[in-house]
């Protein structure tokens, strides 16, 4: 597989309200110079970290290269671990249009890959995203990236927050649908969980 990889091997289990058989959520934050990915497997009320990374599209000088080896390296991965959602971070508005243009095509063709190996494709803002982790969706990708360390028991390099972010877009598919299926309070964010239903979290 081309590309470069940051993996996280560490797994852990989170207590939360859901029960189903296990499934895995692939979380992806769309870019066309680095885009990030993770790997989350629900099992009936634990969530538990099975991978996240970093795809490195820099070396490749023309786009429609770039965006070939997302719908490539994209369908491995979902080929490897046979998950059966893809939360992906929406693009954002800039100013900068050429920018956008480019991030849509991304994440077009994350979904792509996604569709064809019958992935359910849910969006999510990122204020949306920053909102369900912090409670705050104004908040940094650094507050992210640590309440993602404290609750997950890991350590996220500071170099791979686009990894972070595609995690971040998977927890936040599980906080959400968790919270349909189970008919119990909505949470703003992480932490008013947790102080909710300290018992919950090991």
């Amino acid at each position: 597989m081309s590309g470069d990889f940051y993996a996280a091997s560490t797994c852990t289990y989170l207590k939360m309200n859901q029960s189903s058989l296990p499934y895995k959520i692939l979380g992806v934050d769309p870019g066309t110079n680095l885009l990030g990915y993770a790997i989350l497997e629900v099992c009936g009320k634990n969530l538990k970290l099975i991978d996240f990374g970093v795809f490195r599209l820099k070396e490749y000088e023309d786009h429609h290269h770039k965006l070939k080896e997302i719908y490539l390296q994209l369908q491995e991965i979902i080929e490897c671990y046979l998950p059966k959602i893809l939360a992906i971070e929406a693009p954002f508005y800039g100013k900068n249009v050429q920018s956008m243009l480019k991030l849509g095509r991304a994440q077009g063709v994350a979904m792509a890959a996604a569709i064809t190996m019958g992935l359910e494709i849910h969006e999510y803002a990122p204020k949306k995203i920053k909102q369900s982790i912090t409670g705050n969706g104004n908040a940094s990708k650094e507050q992210v990236a640590a309440l993602l360390e404290s609750m997950l028991k890991i350590k996220i390099d500071t170099a791979h927050l686009d990894a972070t972010d595609a995690l971040a877009a998977a927890v936040t598919h599980f906080n959400q649908n968790s919270s349909l299926l189970s008919g119990t309070k909505k949470h703003s964010g992480w932490s008013s969980f947790i102080k909710d239903n300290p018992d919950r979290v090991l």
